[in-house]
């Protein structure tokens, strides 16, 4: 067993006995092993925690991986974000892997487990919550972590990376406004992601800039995919006054808009304009190609990579970092016909 334990902290064999159980069975809970009964490795967890349990650092005793953890592998902009990490991790001279959290924002015990034992280099984490118990089994095992658009409000003790959400939805709002806009319907992301209430947040200030009363008619929560763009933007479309522009939180909604306007009859951008979001490589091939809020997609996952490795370094990452986000105007926006 390779594990010790920091100068003046409880050893390994003390948990054993306090949890009664062998040293071996301790050492099989440090590394992630599955053949541990849960209510036994509950018991050793918690009593780790208990005692501040930290593993000295070993340039052995981690494979050259930097792990990124999703709750979904299905969208386009997780290429952007794995480009990031892997260029970081390229020129450290390590490979990354990809897991699937299995759950909604919070990683499962089953990725745990499976963390534990392959003990990486490091973790990037998107769209995520962290629960403390995690947290202290990652840095017990000298693991660090970083979260790539949190969930929710990120503890001060947890490395981020974002971007100027409230920035972006202001940007995409005002571009329509100024066109000469006035009904504009917006379309979200998920009510329980911090960055889509940003970018909603961003929507209303513009509005109310501008002199104009936010509709709550026109407020749509959707989740970032292009069927439930469309589902979305029907809704708004059917309206007996229905928006004469959409902004939506998502390239991949934006593309859902485009299906919904054709079924409706509408041309875009001349019966009715539209915004994405995140400025992925298929906005731009999309007809007509998407005006859009570019998001440093591949950027901000070079700087959670780089968050990780200084962690592991020992310099202090307790941080959260926001990325600057642009308008880039394409075909898909132009004035109402009415103006």
């Amino acid at each position: 067993m390779t594990d010790e334990v920091l100068p003046g902290r409880v050893t390994l064999a003390a948990v054993a006995a306090e949890a009664q159980v062998s040293l071996s069975t301790v050492s099989k809970v440090l590394n992630g092993r599955t053949d541990v009964a849960a209510g036994t490795r509950d018991r050793v967890e918690a009593l780790l925690v208990q005692h501040g349990y930290r593993r000295r650092k070993s340039p052995t005793a981690s494979a050259p991986l930097i792990e990124i953890v999703f709750h979904e592998l299905e969208s386009i902009w997780a290429m952007e974000l794995i480009r990031g990490v892997e260029d970081v991790a390229r020129e450290n001279g390590a490979s990354v892997v990809l897991t699937e959290s299995g759950t909604r924002h919070a990683p499962g015990p089953e990725w745990i487990e499976g963390v534990l034992a392959r003990r990486p280099l490091g973790v990037v984490l998107v769209f995520s919550t962290l629960p403390a118990a995690v947290k202290e089994q990652l840095r017990s095992r000298a693991i660090p972590f970083a979260v790539i658009d949190p969930a929710g409000d990120p503890e001060p003790d947890v490395p981020s990376v974002g971007s100027a959400n409230w920035q972006g939805g202001l940007m995409a709002t005002r571009h329509l406004i100024e066109l000469g806009h006035r009904r504009i319907g917006v379309i979200t992301g998920p009510e329980d992601m911090m960055c889509s209430l940003a970018r909603l947040d961003g929507y209303r200030s513009a509005l109310g800039t501008a002199g104009l009363t936010a509709d709550p008619d026109l407020v749509r929560f959707g989740d970032f995919h292009p069927q439930g763009g469309t589902d979305r933007a029907d809704e708004l479309l059917s309206l007996p006054e229905p928006p004469t522009a959409i902004f939506a939180g998502s390239d991949l909604q934006a593309l859902g808009v485009l299906e919904a306007a054709r079924r409706h009859g509408l041309r875009v951008p001349e019966d009715l304009s539209i915004v994405g979001y995140d400025d992925v490589p298929v906005a731009r091939w999309s007809s007509p190609a998407l005006t859009t809020v570019h998001q440093p997609l591949q950027e901000m996952g070079q700087e959670a990579a780089r968050l990780v490795l200084k962690a592991r370094e020992g310099a202090v990452t307790n941080t959260r970092m926001d990325l600057a986000t642009s308008l880039v105007v394409r075909g898909s926006t132009a004035a109402p016909a009415s103006a």
